[in-house]
């Protein structure tokens, strides 16, 4: 009784995701084969025995990683894409927040990339190709909402007749390649990050408007 009591208490939860930040670090850094548990206890800052206690190996926590980056891209994209406001607007404000997500998140983000690729290799297990499927459905959730706001820009003429299925993915694809490209700065702040997003949002946005007369 005493175990699942602790985990799902407000100081387990944080313990979690501590251990599921240190993860991240590590396998962005490392990789899924090279990590080691040792290296993700290293960086985390306590024992293995901390590590096996909210996970049972490198490949719960590697699945950890990805469904928290899964779980992340919706909290930031959900609100606007539910909101009121025109559906220029609303997918406006989704791309931005997934920009800044990405940049603020940045391990978590090239985690689930790496896990991606490992699903399209076909180089897994049983096991793990089923966690895999499950992870793929919070992506295509996460899709889906930025297909349903592209659909109502269709209908409302916001944007140019086309069609979402297939538009969605070029759009996802130039958002979600912030987390290839974008490295830190020394001395960069918020309103850099910010500027990066509004710039990245724009250009999103744009590509689905109807093309002037």
């Amino acid at each position: 009784m005493g175990r699942p009591s602790l985990i799902d208490s407000t100081e387990g939860i944080e313990k979690r995701l501590a251990i599921l930040d240190a993860a991240a670090s590590v396998f962005m850094n490392l990789g899924f084969s090279a990590a080691s548990l040792d290296d993700i206890s290293d960086a985390y800052g306590a024992t293995k025995g901390i590590i096996y206690y909210y996970y049972r190996n490198k490949s719960a926590l590697f699945f950890a990683v990805q469904r928290r980056a899964m779980e992340l891209t919706r909290e930031a994209i959900e609100p606007h894409a539910l909101a009121g406001g025109s559906p220029a607007a609303r997918l406006r404000g989704m791309a931005h927040d997934h920009t800044l997500l990405m940049m603020e998140h940045l391990a978590y983000l090239r985690v689930a990339a790496q896990g991606l690729e490992l699903h399209l290799t076909g180089r897994t297990t049983a096991s793990e190709r089923a966690e895999l499927e499950d992870i793929l459905k919070l992506r295509a959730a996460n899709e889906a909402l930025y297909m349903r706001v592209i659909e109502e820009g269709v209908q409302s003429g916001d944007f140019r007749p086309m069609d979402p299925k297939l538009l969605v993915k070029p759009l996802l694809g130039a958002l979600n390649w912030t987390s290839r490209w974008y490295h830190p700065r020394k001395n960069e702040t918020a309103k850099d990050r910010e500027r990066v997003a509004d710039e990245l949002a724009g250009f999103a946005v744009s590509a689905l408007l109807p093309h002037p007369q």
